[in-house]
C-alpha cells in the first residue's frame, strides 16, 4: 500500500515538508510506502474550465508545463493522498489551489474511494480556514477523511520551530495511524468483496436560471 504526500510549499525542504516527513515516518512504521511530492516553486496554472481533460476519456489536463498531471499519474497508484500546505492570508497557497483545482478537476473520479488528508503549517493563525478549503477537494470527490486528534496543523516560522510544537507533530502522527487504519480497512473490505458505493448516473445538475 502507498500514500502520495504533495507537498504545496514553495519551500521543497520547509515547514509544511517538516509536517509532512512527520506523517510519513508515521505511515511507514505502518507499512505503508510514501513519498512526498513537491509541486515545485515555478508558476502552476489556474483552471480555465476548457474541458478538455474530460474529452476522449483522457483524465488529464491539457496543460503540461507543470507537475499536475505527473501528480494525478502518481495519486492514482495510490491508496491515500494527503496535501500540505502553508497558511496564506487565511487560505491554502495561491499554487497548491491553483495545482489541486486542476487535479481534481481532470481527475477527481479516479481518486474517488483512496483516503484523504490535509495538514497545514502556519505561523500563527487562518489554519481552520485554510483546512476546510482542503478538505472540500475530498468531500467533493467521493473520498474519505482521515482524522486525528485536533485540527492537522503545526505551527512555527521555520521548520526548527515546527520541531518544537510537540503536540502539532503528535497529531500529524495520530493522522497518519487513522489514515494507515483505513487504508489497511478499505482493502480488506475489498478483498472480501465490500466494495465502495457507485455514484447514480447519470449525474444531475440543477440550474436555477432559466
Amino acid at each position: 500500500m502507498k500514500a502520495l504526500l504533495i507537498n504545496g510549499s514553495p519551500h521543497e525542504h520547509g515547514c509544511t515538508y517538516t509536517a509532512l516527513c512527520e506523517v510519513a515516518a508515521a505511515l511507514e512504521r505502518e507499512d505503508i510506502e510514501t513519498e512526498i511530492f513537491h509541486i515545485g516553486s515555478g508558476p502552476v496554472r489556474g483552471c480555465i474550465g476548457c474541458g478538455g481533460c474530460a474529452r476522449g476519456g483522457r483524465h488529464r489536463c491539457v496543460f503540461t508545463d507543470d507537475r499536475v498531471n505527473e501528480a494525478l499519474t502518481k495519486a492514482e497508484a495510490c491508496d491515500g493522498i494527503v496535501i500540505g500546505s502553508p497558511v496564506h492570508y487565511a487560505s491554502a497557497g495561491g499554487s497548491i489551489t491553483s495545482f489541486m483545482d486542476r487535479l481534481f478537476y481532470a481527475g477527481g473520479a479516479q481518486l474517488r474511494g483512496k483516503v484523504g488528508a490535509a495538514v497545514v503549517s502556519a505561523r500563527r493563525a487562518g489554519t481552520t480556514a485554510a483546512l476546510d478549503q482542503l478538505n472540500k477537494y475530498f468531500t467533493i470527490s467521493g473520498m474519505p477523511i482521515a482524522t486525528s486528534q485536533y485540527w492537522p496543523m503545526v505551527h512555527g516560522n521555520t521548520p526548527d520551530e515546527v520541531k518544537q510544537d510537540e503536540e502539532g507533530l503528535q497529531i500529524m502522527r495520530t493522522l497518519a495511524r487513522s489514515m494507515a487504519y483505513m487504508m489497511k480497512s478499505f482493502a480488506l473490505a475489498r478483498e472480501h468483496g465490500i466494495l465502495p458505493p457507485e455514484p447514480e448516473t447519470p449525474k444531475k445538475r440543477t440550474n436555477f436560471i432559466r
